[in-house]
């Protein structure tokens, strides 16, 4: 697609910490696992980088097997790195992400940034800070993200907002990272959302209304 025809122009999809160690205490769970593998199939027919991480690998555990990442069939990510930081930017992502742009002038640019993943307050919120402050434009999909205590949750989306974020939600995203819909890829997003309009639909009754 050509990007002269997106909203969203260096978009980046960063994936923090799903492990399948964290299903039984994260609310609502499976949600955001939802909302994650929705995002994952728009990243590959947009052509966006996925980036990422686990927090302590040895002790929490992998990502969960159901995302597929970096599966024969699944989406390649240009950085899955295990971490003890609480945020995301680590040097690994760091240079991932410089590299997802090799010339020199790309390499400059910012990116556009939408994240999923926990712990809201956090993992994520420190990662959405982090990459702010490097001058990164940043989304927080709300039908994605989660923490153990569910009253966490729009505690943290308000701080994120009031610090520069923008919280929106993943079909919100998609559309606007698209921008027309004589894009080529219309079709195949158009359908993606159809296919998926009833885990939206529990993710968003459940996740946005907290």
């Amino acid at each position: 697609m050509a990007t002269s025809m997106r909203r969203i122009k260096n978009p980046a999809l960063f994936i923090c910490d799903l492990q399948e160690k964290f299903r039984p205490a994260i609310y609502e769970y499976p949600k955001v696992i939802a909302t994650t593998q929705k995002m994952l199939r728009a990243s590959k027919i947009l052509n966006i980088p996925v980036f990422a991480t686990t927090q302590n690998r040895a002790r929490l555990g992998e990502t969960c097997q159901e995302l597929g990442l970096d599966s024969p069939d699944g989406v390649a990510t240009k950085v899955h790195a295990d971490k003890t930081l609480f945020s995301m930017w680590t040097p690994e992502v760091q240079s991932a992400l410089t590299q997802s742009n090799p010339s020199t002038l790309a390499a400059q640019q910012k990116h556009d940034c939408v994240i999923v993943g926990i712990e809201s307050h956090i993992c994520v919120t420190q990662t959405t800070l982090d990459l702010l402050r490097e001058g990164h434009k940043v989304y927080v999909l709300a039908d994605g993200v989660s923490s153990c205590n569910k009253e966490e949750v729009p505690i943290a989306l308000a701080r994120l907002r009031q610090e520069g974020a923008v919280v929106t939600t993943s079909e919100s995203w998609i559309y606007e990272c698209m921008g027309d819909a004589g894009a080529e890829e219309f079709k195949a997003i158009a359908k993606l959302v159809k296919e998926t309009k009833e885990s939206t639909t529990q993710s968003l009754q459940t996740l946005c209304k907290i």
